[in-house]
């Protein structure tokens, strides 16, 4: 059989062994490789759905605490500098998950995350066999072994369009299974030469953790989970819980919050030059910058905070980044909750300007490229929206507006055009 036909066979076969007109044994004499047969049964036995995709995201805050704790965690800036870098623009993504199949990262090109959203391939869903039938990431869990699935050999027909290549990753001193790394995109990704990368990646990743645990600083205790906020107009705080588990606080200065909000979206580290530059691009020099990061660390804790590069030994969660997983994970409602109003407001680093464009911009377009009436009008109640023209107008339009938010709308959109003449 041609390679070209391959795929039209297996669909084929696909279709007859959910319909029951083909039963395992006579498998055996098909194309469908026998690992592949084996997880069928089990997510036909499960009860999975093959018209249907993975169970829906987690909740934002329970994301966020998911990524925070999790062994992986330190490993993302390796993980991007071996396979995301490469991802972005050629139509793949990279996707890490926990033991149980819950996808805590996913990220890569951005035309292939949209698309993927369409079978809910985003941070938060589970894709383990169990819920999502057979697929590279949740198969190789359940079989602790490295898995590449091509098109029709996925037990959801949502995903047939797809194929992917998943390796997993085990604690180094325990053996204990910590999650998988997996490539999606088109047939390419499911290919020898890929799945020697993902396999040299998951070694990788697992020498890091050997490593960190050998030489690297002794990390935080579980109780000592930090947490940074820095949307809206109050001053930007720093919460975590000492030693016996009781919380504190502290109010931080602006270059501080500046500091540890670039820290946060940079993972990979930042020079002293670098940081200086995104925090202000002309008068700011590396020996301000290493004094700052000084009196931060005394601050906040020494042992939150690395040199050479300057990074973040531990996750810090932080209101901005709930908005950030919200937004990712589709949850327009839960992203809403979590903003209080503009990051870091009084900053004039002209980083945090970016980041507090950007955040603002995605939430409000999120909103207004959705169809419910009661987020769009509390987009509107925020500061960012009150100015809104087009949100206003949206609402004076929209098919579910009652005549008294119309007339608000039409009340409000003629005082916006009176104050700008």
């Amino acid at each position: 059989m041609s390679p070209r036909a391959l795929p039209a066979k297996v669909r084929a076969i696909h279709d007859l062994f959910i319909a029951g007109r083909v039963d395992a044994e006579s498998l055996d004499t098909t194309p469908v490789r026998r690992v592949i047969v084996e997880s069928w049964q089990r997510s036909l036995a499960t009860g999975v759905d093959p018209d249907m995709g993975a169970r829906a995201a987690a909740a934002a805050a329970s994301l966020t605490e998911l990524r925070n704790t999790h062994p992986l965690a330190p490993t993302l800036p390796l993980i991007r500098r071996l396979l995301v870098d490469d991802a972005v623009g050629a139509g793949v993504l990279v996707a890490i998950t926990a033991a149980d199949g819950t996808l805590l990262w996913v990220e890569g090109d951005h035309g292939a995350r949209r698309k993927a959203e369409g079978m809910n391939f985003v941070p938060g869903s589970d894709w383990s066999e169990r819920a999502a039938g057979t697929n590279a990431p949740g198969t190789a869990l359940a079989l602790d072994r490295e898995l590449q699935i091509l098109g029709s050999e996925h037990f959801s027909r949502t995903v047939h369009s797809w194929s992917c290549t998943a390796v997993p990753v085990h604690d180094p001193a325990t053996g204990v299974l910590l999650g998988a790394i997996d490539l999606t995109g088109g047939s390419t990704v499911a290919t020898p030469q890929t799945l020697a990368l993902v396999r040299a990646t998951a070694v990788a990743v697992e020498n890091q953790l050997a490593l960190l645990r050998l030489t690297g600083p002794a990390e935080p205790a579980e109780t000592e989970t930090a947490r940074l906020t820095v949307l809206g107009a109050d001053r930007p705080r720093w919460r975590m819980a000492d030693a016996e588990g009781r919380p504190q606080s502290s109010v931080l200065t602006g270059r501080h919050a500046d500091i540890l909000v670039l820290l946060i979206r940079h993972p990979e580290g930042l020079s002293a030059d670098h940081l200086a530059m995104l925090l202000d691009d002309k008068d700011l020099d590396v020996v301000t910058v290493r004094a700052e990061v000084s009196r931060l660390r005394r601050v906040i804790g020494s042992s939150y905070i690395e040199s050479r590069p300057y990074r973040l030994l531990a996750p810090v969660a932080s209101d901005m980044g709930d908005v950030y997983d919200a937004l990712q994970a589709g949850n327009v409602s839960a992203a809403l909750d979590a903003y209080s109003g503009a990051l870091l407001p009084q900053s004039v680093s002209p980083a945090i300007a970016r980041l507090r464009t950007e955040l603002s911009a995605g939430l409000r377009e999120a909103v207004l490229t959705g169809s419910n009436l009661g987020l769009l009008r509390r987009w509107l109640a925020l500061p960012d929206g009150r100015d809104d023209r087009q949100g206003w107008r949206v609402l004076h339009d929209h098919a579910d507006a009652d005549p008294l938010a119309r007339a608000q709308a039409r009340g409000h959109l003629a005082g916006i055009d009176s104050e700008l003449g």
